[in-house]
C-alpha cells in the first residue's frame, strides 16, 4: 500500500458526500444549458432535417470536403512534429551547455520564437516563400503552415526537453561523471532516456496543439484543412455553417481524444519498463547478484582490514 500523499488528504464521508452533490448540481446545469442551446436553435430554423441529413447520406460530403481536409490537417500536423522535434530537442539540449556562447544564442531564439504568435509566423513565412521563393501557389498554404509551426512549437519543446532534463536528479550526472563518461554520452546513455517518460504527456499536448492550430492556416491562408471546409461546403448543401462548424468541431475532439488515448497507453508501457518484474521484491534488487567481490580478499564489512 502506497503511502499517502503530503498534498492530498482523502475525502472523508462528508467530503464524498460533498462531492456527490456538486456532480448531480453540474449535471443538472450541463444538462439545463444544453437543453437552452437546442431549443434556441430550433428557434432559429437550424434543426431543420435538410441541415443534417447531407453529413449522414451524402458520402460526397465526407469524400470531397472533410476527410480530404483531415488529410491535409494529419499532414500538416505531422511534418510539423517530425521537424519540430528534433529541432526543439537540440535547442533544449543547447541551453543546458556549460559555455555561454552556446546557451545565450539558444535562449535567445528559443524566447523570440516563443514571443511572437504562431499566425504570425504563418503570414510571414508565406509571404517569404512568396517573395524569396520559387514555391508553387498551391503548396505556398502548407509551407507556411508547417514553417510556423515548427518554429513556434520548436521553442516549445525546446523548454520541454530542458525541463524535463533539469527535472532528473543532480545524482544521476554526477554518477556519469564519477564513472568518466563525457557530456554527451551522459546526455544520451543516461539524461534523455530517463527525461522522455517524464516529457511524454507535454508533448502529447504539444502535439494536440499543432494539429488545432493547423487550423489558423485553414482560416488565414486559405489552407485546404479540415477548418477550411466550413468556407466551402455549406455553398453546396443549403448554407449549413453552424452545422458543418459542429461536425468540423467534433472531428477535432475526437483526434485529439485518440492522442490522449495513445499518449496513456505510451506512458503506463514506459512505466511498466521502470518496475520490478511481477513477483520480485524491491529488497531482492538491492542485493548483489553476482559473486561478492570482497570474498576474495578475505575482508567482509566491519572487519576494518584487520587480519585474523
Amino acid at each position: 500500500m502506497s503511502a499517502p500523499s503530503v498534498l492530498y488528504d482523502a475525502p472523508g464521508p462528508k467530503a464524498k458526500a460533498r462531492n456527490v452533490v456538486y456532480t448531480i448540481i453540474f449535471a443538472v446545469v450541463l444538462l439545463a444549458v444544453l437543453y437552452w442551446i437546442f431549443v434556441q436553435l430550433g428557434a432559429k430554423d437550424q434543426l431543420r432535417p435538410e441541415l443534417w441529413t447531407p453529413f449522414f447520406t451524402e458520402g460526397t460530403v465526407w469524400t470531397t470536403f472533410l476527410l480530404p481536409g483531415l488529410l491535409n490537417t494529419l499532414k500538416a500536423a505531422a511534418l510539423a512534429l517530425l521537424i519540430a522535434l528534433p529541432i526543439g530537442a537540440l535547442f533544449g539540449i543547447l541551453r543546458l551547455s556549460d559555455h555561454v556562447w552556446i546557451r545565450v544564442p539558444a535562449a535567445t531564439v528559443v524566447e523570440f520564437f516563443r514571443a511572437i504568435p504562431v499566425l504570425l509566423l504563418m503570414v510571414f513565412a508565406n509571404e517569404f516563400y512568396a517573395a524569396f521563393t520559387d514555391v508553387d501557389r498551391a503548396d505556398r498554404p502548407l509551407f507556411a503552415v508547417v514553417t510556423g509551426l515548427v518554429l513556434y512549437n520548436a521553442s516549445v519543446l525546446a523548454e520541454v526537453v530542458r525541463a524535463g532534463i533539469l527535472s532528473l536528479p543532480k545524482g544521476q550526472t554526477e554518477a556519469s561523471m564519477a564513472l568518466g563518461m563525457r557530456k554527451t554520452q551522459t546526455m544520451r546513455m543516461i539524461l534523455l532516456p530517463q527525461a522522455v517518460t517524464l516529457m511524454l504527456p507535454a508533448i502529447v499536448s504539444q502535439v494536440a496543439v499543432i494539429v488545432k492550430d493547423t487550423a489558423l492556416g485553414g482560416a488565414v491562408l486559405s489552407f485546404s484543412d479540415l477548418m477550411r471546409q466550413f468556407r466551402i461546403l455549406p455553398n453546396e448543401y443549403n448554407n449549413n455553417v453552424l452545422q458543418t462548424m459542429i461536425v468540423i468541431a467534433l472531428i477535432y475532439i475526437a483526434l485529439n481524444s485518440l492522442l490522449s488515448w495513445v499518449a496513456l497507453l505510451l506512458e503506463k508501457r514506459m512505466s511498466r519498463r521502470s518496475r520490478p518484474p511481477r513477483g520480485v521484491k524491491a529488497d531482492h534488487l538491492e542485493q548483489p547478484t553476482g559473486p561478492d567481490p570482497m570474498a576474495a580478499t578475505g575482508l567482509r564489512t566491519g572487519d576494518g582490514g584487520a587480519g585474523g
